[in-house]
C-alpha cells in the first residue's frame, strides 16, 4: 500500500515531517528539477524565431551548467549539425522583417551586432544597396507623402530618413538637391 500524505490516517508521513504538513514550498522545490534542459529552452527559442549563434549562446549561457563548460558550446555545434541552427537563415530572416523601413546602415548594423562573418555581410549589403531607392521612396511616402514646403520641413525629413539608416545619396535622390533652401 502506497502512503499518501493528503489522505487521512497517514500519520507517519506528518510524524517524519516533524508534524506539519508539506507546504506549497517544499512541493515546489521538487519541481524544480523539472527544469527545461538546455536543449529544450534552445529549441523553444528557435521554434518562436530564427537566431543567430552568438544570440542564442548568450541566452542559454544562464542556464548552462557550470559544471561542464563546454555543454553549450556542444549543443551548439549539435543544433547547426541538424540545422536546426543556421546563421544564414537568421540573416534572411532578419533582412526580411528589417528591410523595408529601414536603411542599408541601420539593417548592416544590427547585423553586425548578431556576429555575423564579414564574408556573408558583404552579399547582403551588396542586395540591401540594390533596393534601398525603392525602400527609402516607401518609407518617405507612408511618413510624409509631400515634398516639403520649407527647409525646416525638409531638414524634418531628412533627419527621419538618416535615423532609420538611409544614405545620404538616396535622400538626395528622393528630396531632390539638398542645397535647395
Amino acid at each position: 500500500m502506497v502512503n499518501n500524505p493528503y489522505q487521512k490516517g497517514s500519520d507517519d508521513v506528518f510524524e517524519n515531517a516533524g508534524g506539519v504538513a508539506p507546504t506549497s514550498a517544499a512541493a515546489s522545490q521538487g519541481s524544480s528539477s523539472r527544469r527545461p534542459s538546455l536543449k529544450a529552452r534552445a529549441i523553444g527559442y528557435l521554434s518562436r524565431r530564427e537566431h543567430s549563434r552568438q544570440e542564442l549562446a548568450r541566452k542559454l549561457a544562464p542556464h548552462a551548467n557550470p559544471d561542464n563548460p563546454n555543454e553549450l558550446e556542444e549543443l551548439l555545434n549539435e543544433l547547426e549539425k541538424g540545422n536546426w541552427l543556421s546563421n544564414e537563415r537568421f540573416a534572411q530572416s532578419l533582412v526580411n522583417r528589417r528591410a523595408p523601413g529601414k536603411g542599408t546602415a541601420a539593417v548592416m548594423h544590427e547585423l553586425r551586432q548578431h556576429g555575423l562573418n564579414p564574408g556573408q555581410l558583404a552579399s547582403i549589403q551588396q542586395e540591401l544597396a540594390n533596393t534601398e531607392l525603392e525602400r527609402a521612396k516607401a518609407v518617405w511616402e507612408k511618413k510624409f507623402g509631400v515634398p516639403p514646403a520649407s527647409a525646416k520641413d525638409k531638414a524634418k525629413q531628412i533627419r527621419f530618413m538618416a535615423s532609420r539608416g538611409f544614405s545620404a545619396s538616396v535622400l538626395g535622390k528622393i528630396l531632390g538637391d539638398l542645397n535647395d533652401f
